[in-house]
């Protein structure tokens, strides 16, 4: 009987014709406990994190600041892409994740991505205010963002 190459995980390989309820059963056993065995606490929410954060951003322009943003604390800045996500890794950095990509920050910019994984549309002003960075570096930051199409800046009207 032909047979398919065994899974990378080892089960046993999937009979092309498995006529027999005993050659269905016993891959099924198999394949239910590899799969059990791979279940572990969070594998939901990482699952949930790791598919929300592919999502691609929207582009958005952010005229006329084509050479990155510039250190205005009057623009303001919203995310375009949708399933960010940040946490505190266990060395205090901040993993940032949207739009399929991800980062690593600073402690510090903590004050700076979490309003916006949370939705805010925050001015560079408040978010260097809240996170305690120079609103230089606030701007650097946001251009990184910007430059993957995953925010946007612009001026409130």
């Amino acid at each position: 009987m032909p047979v398919l190459p065994p899974t990378a995980g080892g089960l046993p390989p999937v009979p092309l014709h498995a006529h027999t309820a005993r050659i269905r059963t016993a891959y099924l056993e198999a394949l239910g406990k590899e799969f059990t065995e791979a279940l572990h606490d969070g594998v939901i929410e990482e699952f949930i994190n790791a598919r929300g954060s592919m999502d691609p951003g929207r582009p958005m322009p952010s005229l006329p600041f084509v050479d990155g943003i510039p250190a205005d604390e009057s623009l303001f800045v919203h995310l375009t892409a949708a399933g960010a996500w940040f946490k505190v890794d266990t060395g205090g950095h901040i993993v940032f994740s949207a739009g399929g990509q991800e980062w690593m920050f600073a402690a510090s910019a903590l004050g700076v991505i979490k309003p916006l994984a949370e939705g805010s549309t925050p001015a560079l002003g408040e978010l260097a205010v809240s996170s305690g960075i120079p609103v230089g570096h606030v701007a650097a930051l946001v251009s990184e963002l910007v430059a993957a199409d995953v925010a946007a800046v612009s001026r409130r009207r």
